[in-house]
């Protein structure tokens, strides 16, 4: 009986390691929300990215956005970029005012709901995935991200 139990456990533990295996980033092409311009999920192709949903009315976004903006300034140089990627129902004016408010250093584009479902579902915000310089999701953080927790999750995808 406890060799069946052993077996069944360490069935439970191999399937949940298989499903928790690296998935390619979706591709995607959005509008920039200050440009209006078309961006494609391959212009960060070979960089370890950031892809953060938010929304300009989600208080614990905006106070996110501070750590977010410093991890791009910091990993920037190293091969790291950061997309913000906004599901704001109001359209590109209500985040081109918070890009402006914040002065955000990272680009922002309009999500629709083709990205959201490719991305898994996107059932809270802020929710962000941590993409390895191959294209795949290695983490996905539902909530906000201690920055302590983001800059050595960041570091370890830039070796």
């Amino acid at each position: 009986m406890k060799k069946i139990f052993l077996f069944l456990v360490l069935g439970c533990l191999f399937a949940a390691s298989a499903a928790q295996a690296a998935v390619k980033m979706p591709e995607f092409t959005l509008p920039d929300a200050t440009t209006g311009q078309q961006v494609k999920s391959d212009t960060f192709a070979g960089k370890a990215v950031l892809v953060t949903f938010f929304a300009s009315w989600c208080p614990t976004c905006l106070q996110e956005i501070p750590i977010l903006m410093e991890m791009q300034n910091k990993f920037a140089p190293q091969g790291f970029s950061l997309v913000g990627l906004s599901v704001d129902q109001d359209g590109a004016s209500a985040v081109q005012r918070l890009i402006r408010r914040a002065s955000v250093n990272f680009p922002v584009l309009l999500a629709d709901m083709s990205v959201v479902e490719n991305f898994g579902g996107v059932y809270m915000i802020p929710v962000s995935f941590l993409v390895n310089r191959s294209g795949q999701v290695v983490k996905k953080y539902p909530g906000p991200v201690p920055a302590s927790i983001l800059e050595k999750d960041i570091r370890s995808v830039l070796q």
